[in-house]
């Protein structure tokens, strides 16, 4: 008999959507999530990256197919219930509202009627912003906001989180500052990830990825299974070499201009 632990955290089965009626945008998708994962959902601008995320917390329902939470339709739970399971991040966020890192975070307690362990000031230690926790948001700098929006998500307390792009336009100090906080709170927590990025290199970092182009996988896998050349043309519409240094790491090359083509 399986148990709980053995079962997928989320899983889409056969999955379509358009946001045309008359055309989907997402046909047949199919994967799963499983406990403690962390996944990188890669693939260029216009891939799905976003509509599957959406699609995976609830905001979106599929026209086909069907969504399922710990076995469950995901749109049989309650909005509160579904929202302390699975914690959904979008890329654009509104960097101006006008609250203190302390308010902000605390925005996160809105599925409970009784307050889960975490407390607000430990979700801020947790992300490094407890001592800022009450300046204004406004006053933060890019990637301390988007910390503070992190330990909002993380005091949500569910054990699922998806982002959507949570790097980008981040300088690549805070682009690894919250990769390794998310790689430490992964563990630490236990709690599964599926994060959007369209950085091929910085995939490189992940020990899954998933490989989308128009609503479909290409691949999915370790990096070096699924970013190899021809899958990365095929997704990106760009030539790039596949290189591996001595020290074992992989490092993706691109061509300098579309019309010229990297020497393999």
């Amino acid at each position: 008999m399986s148990s709980r632990a053995d079962l997928p955290i989320l899983e889409l089965s056969g999955v379509g959507f358009g946001y045309d009626r008359d055309a989907h945008f997402i046909s047949s998708l199919s994967f799963s999530i499983l406990n403690g994962q962390f996944i990188g959902l890669l693939g260029a601008n216009g891939s799905g990256k976003s509509t599957i995320l959406k699609l995976a917390s609830g905001l979106l329902k599929p026209s086909a197919g069907q969504v399922t939470l710990w076995g469950k339709s995901l749109h049989q739970y309650r909005q509160k219930d579904r929202a302390k399971l699975i914690s959904y991040l979008p890329q654009f966020l509104d960097m101006h509202i006008p609250f203190t890192v302390r308010e902000l975070v605390s925005m996160g307690l809105y599925p409970y009627d009784i307050l889960p362990d975490m407390t607000a000031e430990e979700a801020m230690e947790l992300v490094g912003l407890k001592e800022k926790s009450d300046i204004p948001l406004a006053q933060l700098s890019g990637g301390e906001k988007r910390r503070a929006f992190i330990a909002m998500t993380l005091l949500q307390g569910s054990g699922l989180v998806l982002l959507d792009e949570p790097l980008v336009n981040l300088d690549i100090k805070f682009q690894l500052e919250i990769y390794r906080l998310l790689r430490d709170l992964q563990k630490q927590k236990n709690i599964s990830i599926l994060m959007a990025l369209h950085d091929m290199n910085f995939a490189m970092q992940f020990e899954t990825v998933m490989l989308i182009k128009q609503g479909s996988i290409l691949g999915a896998g370790t990096p070096e299974e699924v970013l190899t050349k021809d899958t990365i043309r095929d997704a990106f519409d760009v030539d790039v070499t596949v290189r591996k240094q001595d020290s074992g790491e992989m490092i993706i090359s691109y061509a300098r201009n579309t019309g010229e083509r990297l020497q393999d």
